[in-house]
């Protein structure tokens, strides 16, 4: 990971001063690089002892920065992990074209390293991941999204990066492909696990330990998990509550607390995280046809993190 961290800073550097700027203002706040340690992480796992998991994990990391970049300037936030976004200091113009920069060094990672199938499988995630967001989009203040087009959503948002980031461990390291498969489905999993803990820290967690502000998603209109289940089990003065915040976007002071106090009435957030372990238990299962090792152990402990985290 030290190695990893080294070739993401090497790689920010621009004779633009702005964008290292910029793009360290971003790392500098910290983050869990969660995404790379999976491509180190199943590199090892699969007894891949070369350099490439390096450079990759650097490209993951790459591709997951810019679309937090980009994220950022649509959801009109200020804040990324308890500091103030990009776009709130350097504003929206410099935030794009700087995430355009960080997807570019990602794709110049991905010819160094000269494996079609691993250019073909981080292409493919970062292409799905686009789409993710403009389905989010479309999904957005529509009070008709079902649960399956909201796990659409978060497939192609978070978890495709996720799966991605696995199974190209297991491609260097030339492993059969089911075991490929095996760790793409490891990722899939984890990933939705991991956005839906996301979206139910949103109603549950205090804003200094989320680092963003509690209720983003709520003022964004979004169909998220915990809203769903609120929604669904909704009464009488309830529905035309969701309806007139949600899908018309007409919100008071007062509306948060009430969404906060109708999702603990219906006991979403803890419905959400239930239906996120049940992704990590798939996960999990995913790594049965490796040997029992320390990696192997550590990934699964990874992954029951997901659902135990409160930030």
């Amino acid at each position: 990971m030290q190695a990893t961290n080294q070739a993401i800073l090497a790689r920010m550097e621009s004779p633009v001063a702005l964008i290292p700027q910029l793009a360290a203002h971003l790392v500098a706040a910290g983050g869990k690089r969660l995404r790379p340690l999976l491509t180190l992480a199943t590199a090892k796992l699969c007894g891949y002892e070369g350099e490439r998991q390096i450079s990759l994990a650097a490209c993951v990391e790459f591709i997951h920065t810019a679309t937090l970049l980009h994220d950022d300037v649509v959801d009109e936030s200020t804040l990324r992990r308890g500091f103030a976004s990009a776009n709130a200091v350097f504003g929206n113009k410099a935030s794009v074209l700087v995430g355009d920069f960080l997807f570019a060094r990602a794709f110049q990672l991905m010819v160094e390293d000269g494996s079609l199938e691993v250019l073909r499988i981080l292409c493919s995630a970062s292409a799905t991941i686009a789409e993710g967001e403009v389905l989010q989009l479309t999904t957005q203040n529509d009070l008709s999204t079902t649960e399956e087009k909201y796990f659409e959503v978060i497939r192609g948002k978070t978890a495709a990066l996720f799966a991605a980031a696995c199974e190209v461990g297991g491609v260097i390291a030339d492993c059969p492909a089911e075991q490929c498969a095996a760790l793409y489905r490891f990722g899939m999993d984890l990933g939705m696990a991991f956005q839906l803990v996301d979206d139910a820290l949103d109603y549950s967690a205090v804003q200094a330990e989320l680092g963003k502000t509690v209720g983003d998603d709520f003022r964004e209109g979004k169909l998220t998990y915990p809203v769903l289940v609120a929604i669904a089990a909704a009464q009488g003065e309830e529905q035309a509550f969701w309806m007139r915040t949600i899908e018309q976007g007409e919100q008071t002071e007062a509306d948060l607390p009430a969404a906060l106090e109708l999702i603990r009435k219906y006991d979403a957030t803890a419905r959400t995280i239930a239906r996120a372990e049940q992704f990590i238990d798939s996960a999990c299962a995913a790594l049965d046809g490796f040997p029992e090792s320390e990696m192997r152990t550590a990934l699964i402990d990874v992954a029951r993190y997901t659902t135990a985290r409160r930030f």
